[in-house]
C-alpha cells in the first residue's frame, strides 16, 4: 500500500482514506496503484462488504499531480497504467461504494464521486471539472454519468467553465446523497456505510449489477482514455500547462 493511501477494515467496512494533505490530496500513479489494490479486493474479498473514500486535510483531492500528467505527456497514455487500473477496477466494482467530501473535489475528484453509489459533502465543498480549462478531456466515465446526473446543459457547463460547484448545489442537481457542515461529514458517511455492510450482501451486489452496466462503463473509459491522452501532447494543453505554471489565464486564441 502506499504511503498516501491509507485503508482500514472494520465491520466489513473498507476506508480508504487520502492522506496526502500537504499536496491537496493530489494522485500520483503510484497512489493510483493502491487505490486499485483497496478497489480490487472490496471487489474480491467476502470480509469486505463497502468501500468508503475519504481524506485527510481540507481537500478531498486536488485532481491528478501535475508533475505525472507532465510524464504522461511524454510517456503516452498506455491503457495499462496505473490510473486505468483503478479506473477499470471502478467500472467492475459491484459492491457499494460511499464517499466523503470536504473541501475541494478537482478532476478525479469530483469524477470518482459519480462512481460512488452514496456521496455526502460538506456544505462549502467545492466540486470542480476543469478538464477544458486545461485543454485535455473528461474521464473515469464522467461524460457519460456526469449528464446522466444533472442533465446535459449543467454537466457542459461543468466540463467547459470548469467552475466550482458547492456541495449544497451538488445535493440539488443530484450529485450527492447528503450535504452537512463539514466537521460532520465524515460521521454521515460512516453511518451510511454501516447501514450498507449490514444489508443483504448478494442483494445489493445485484441490485447494483443490474443498475448499472460494467462493460459499457469501461468501454467509455478507453474512449475517454484516447481522447485525453491525444490532448495531453496537443499545443494546446502545452499552453494550458505552461500558463498553470506560471499562474496566468491560458491564451487559446492563435491555436484551433
Amino acid at each position: 500500500m502506499n504511503e498516501f493511501i491509507r485503508t482500514e477494515l472494520v465491520g466489513g467496512v473498507l476506508s480508504v482514506t487520502f492522506d496526502r494533505a500537504d499536496k491537496k490530496n493530489a494522485i500520483t500513479q503510484a497512489m493510483y496503484t493502491a487505490l486499485a489494490e483497496a478497489t480490487e479486493r472490496t471487489r474480491t474479498d467476502d470480509a469486505v462488504r463497502v468501500i468508503l473514500f475519504k481524506a485527510e486535510g481540507d481537500s478531498f483531492s486536488a485532481g491528478n499531480d501535475i508533475a505525472d500528467f507532465l510524464g504522461m505527456g511524454s510517456g503516452g497514455m498506455s491503457n495499462d497504467l496505473p490510473v486505468h487500473r483503478f479506473l477499470k477496477s471502478l467500472a467492475d466494482l459491484d459492491k457499494p461504494a460511499v464517499a466523503a467530501v470536504k473541501g475541494r473535489a478537482v478532476g478525479i475528484g469530483l469524477t470518482l464521486l459519480l462512481n460512488c453509489d452514496m456521496v455526502v459533502v460538506a456544505e462549502d465543498a467545492k466540486l470542480s471539472a476543469p478538464f477544458i480549462n486545461l485543454a485535455i478531456a473528461p474521464e473515469a466515465a464522467s461524460s457519460l454519468l456526469l449528464p446522466m446526473v444533472i442533465g446535459h446543459q449543467r454537466a457542459f457547463e461543468v466540463f467547459a467553465l470548469g467552475e466550482p460547484i458547492d456541495g449544497r448545489t451538488a445535493l440539488a442537481w443530484g450529485m450527492a446523497n447528503r450535504a452537512a457542515p463539514a466537521d460532520q461529514v465524515d460521521a454521515i458517511a460512516a453511518e451510511l456505510a454501516e447501514k450498507l455492510a449490514a444489508r443483504a450482501p448478494n442483494s445489493v451486489r445485484k441490485t447494483k449489477r443490474l443498475m448499472r452496466d460494467a462493460e459499457q462503463l469501461w468501454a467509455l473509459m478507453q474512449r475517454e482514455n484516447e481522447a485525453f491522452g491525444s490532448q495531453l501532447s496537443s499545443p494546446e494543453a502545452i499552453e494550458a500547462f505552461t500558463a498553470f505554471s506560471q499562474k496566468r489565464a491560458p491564451d487559446f486564441s492563435k491555436l484551433g
